[in-house]
């Protein structure tokens, strides 16, 4: 008795059988064309192998130059439709993510996960990132809230305000790490 054979489908074939005869023929033009450059003179070795590196450097630095165009100018094209309010980016989600892979990369290579004083620092530091841009940007309920505390009308930052921050934020520092 014969034993069953599987019935390959005619694009299964016909890809099988022109993948084998394009290698078979592309070693074979090589083999005509080169030989075996080993028995070459010296003469035709150096020239084989320059016209090579050559060509490939030719070929290499036209693929990346391609490659860098292409990913160069899709990041600026990204950049302007998020300018131009096409595209929202949601920054806080991103940095989330990064985050949770930071701290799945860092259990890896210490065997133990990030500690509960990095992540308050990390929380500070947000916060404190977001307070920072809401004062530059000259937000107006940041400037109501600061104008009603102080009576100022313009806002200038002064070295006793920077301690006083510092301050609040090592003593909120201290309070959640002692034990």
């Amino acid at each position: 008795m014969s034993l069953p054979v599987t019935k390959k489908s005619k694009n299964d074939a016909n890809r099988e059988e022109s993948g084998v005869d394009l290698s078979k023929e592309a070693k074979g033009l090589i083999d005509k064309i080169l030989g075996d450059v080993s028995k070459k003179s010296a003469t035709k070795q150096i020239i084989i192998g320059t016209t090579s590196g050559w060509l490939t450097g030719f070929v290499t630095m036209k693929v990346g130059k391609i490659a860098a165009v292409a990913v160069g100018g899709g990041i600026i094209m990204l950049q302007i439709a998020a300018h131009q309010g096409y595209i929202k980016i949601n920054w806080d989600k991103i940095q989330k993510k990064a985050e949770k892979i930071t701290d799945k990369v860092e259990e890896k290579v210490t065997g133990e996960g990030p500690k509960l004083l990095d992540k308050v620092e990390r929380y500070v530091d947000k916060k404190l990132d977001k307070a920072e841009q809401l004062l530059k940007n000259g937000e107006s309920r940041t400037r109501r809230w600061y104008h009603s505390i102080t009576g100022e009308k313009s806002f200038k930052t002064t070295e006793l305000q920077f301690f006083l921050a510092s301050f609040c934020a090592g003593l909120a520092l201290s309070v959640v790490t002692v034990n």
